[in-house]
């Protein structure tokens, strides 16, 4: 067992592809005891490929390491009580089913709660349990009806899928706020509860500022390409070679762009002192900032603004990001399990300076620990 700050929480995954699953893993990267339910033919994802890694398909181990596996034909009486049997032992309770899908087999939440009074349980549904019920919930589905494919590509071009699956991780990384809350008032007042996450509402208010100017401002807003809708410079613009991502948020960091382009008198133009004054004016200062731009490269010209603190980056593949974030000391890549079955994994994104995380187990291999699992749950 690890020594992480979820050390002793069991939890019975039931979930499958990505949103579920990636919640469950970083349950389990933070201790919990992670049991990845799985049906006969495996979880979908362990099909989903190329890219594969000796066989296995990456987008499985992106986001399976820490658990074990159980391979369960919910419609086999016997493989169903030993499903009820974790259930009933389990601290969370995560799925992704449609609603109502596990009452048949005394797994929805009322079934488990008679059980087990204390369970979490926590849903994971694409438009929730009411009206939305019956509707598939993928995240390319979400990203249309949400609006963000809308916000997504340039201006004059059609509408655009984020490069991820977004709403999946918001979803999943919202799975386990809801959990962590449920598992403190459990502590505190000794009762489970049920914990409701649906794609459409995490990408609503994924969507902030956007979602905001329609709710608040009365403003829908439209595609942009690259640009901001509030802010300039906070785009790509070219240089000697490549583009470079400038960010100048407030007066202050365009002031110091200015200056380090050489160009300070352009920070006091009327034109472009405040913010709201350059997104006004935003096509008359690109042209301006360009110029200067021009005379050297992305990779220099990164070097003198971080220098001057003032927000860059460049454009980078994902071989490229990862190789900057080895360069910030971040030690993007870790190692889940040992010996052989070590496997090639990305860090978790949070550090703890009593508790840290753990990689202790590779993605499973379908049913891998059905044998000792079956043994544990089997009275």
């Amino acid at each position: 067992m690890s020594d992480g700050p979820l050390s002793g929480v069991l939890v019975a995954d039931f979930s499958r592809i990505l949103a579920g699953p990636y919640a469950t893993m970083l349950l389990a990267d933070m201790g919990a005891d992670v049991v990845k339910v799985e049906g006969p033919q495996g979880d979908d994802t362990r099909t989903w490929m190329p890219p594969v890694r000796e066989g296995v398909s990456t987008y499985y181990l992106g986001v399976n390491r820490g658990k074990r596996s159980i391979a369960l034909d919910l419609r086999d009486p016997a493989d169903a009580a030993v499903a009820r049997e974790l259930a009933r032992r389990a601290d969370v309770l995560i799925e992704n089913f449609k609603p109502g899908g596990l009452a048949k087999f005394g797994l929805d939440f009322a079934s488990v709660r008679a059980a087990n009074p204390g369970v979490v349980y926590a849903s994971i549904t694409g438009f929730g349990s009411g009206a939305g019920r019956d509707v598939p919930g993928y995240d390319l589905m979400v990203q249309a009806i949400s609006g963000l494919m809308s916000l997504t590509g340039d201006a004059d071009g059609p509408p655009y899928r984020a490069g991820i699956s977004v709403f999946d991780v918001m979803a999943g990384n919202h799975a386990v706020i809801g959990i962590l809350a449920a598992l403190r008032h459990r502590e505190a007042a000794g009762q489970g509860q049920l914990v409701e996450v649906n794609l459409l509402s995490s990408a609503l208010t994924g969507l902030v500022n956007h979602s905001s100017a329609y709710v608040a401002g009365g403003t829908v807003p439209y595609r942009m390409g690259n640009a901001h809708p509030s802010v300039f410079p906070y785009e790509p613009l070219p240089t000697a070679d490549n583009d470079l991502i400038i960010a100048a948020p407030n007066d202050g960091s365009f002031r110091r762009l200015c200056e380090v382009l050489g160009i300070p008198e352009v920070a006091s133009d009327p034109r472009f002192a405040r913010n709201v004054d350059r997104v006004v004016h935003r096509e008359e200062l690109r042209p301006i900032l360009v110029e200067r731009l021009v005379k050297r490269g992305a990779v220099e010209w990164f070097q003198l603004l971080v220098e001057a603190g003032v927000p860059s980056g460049p454009i980078n593949t994902i071989d490229g990001g990862f190789a900057m974030a080895e360069r910030f000391g971040l030690d993007p890549v870790v190692a889940a399990g040992e010996g052989e079955r070590a496997m090639p994994t990305t860090r978790h994104p949070i550090r703890f300076s009593e508790t840290p995380v753990s990689y202790r187990l590779p993605p499973p291999d379908l049913d891998e620990h059905g044998e000792e699992l079956r043994a544990w749950l089997t009275p």
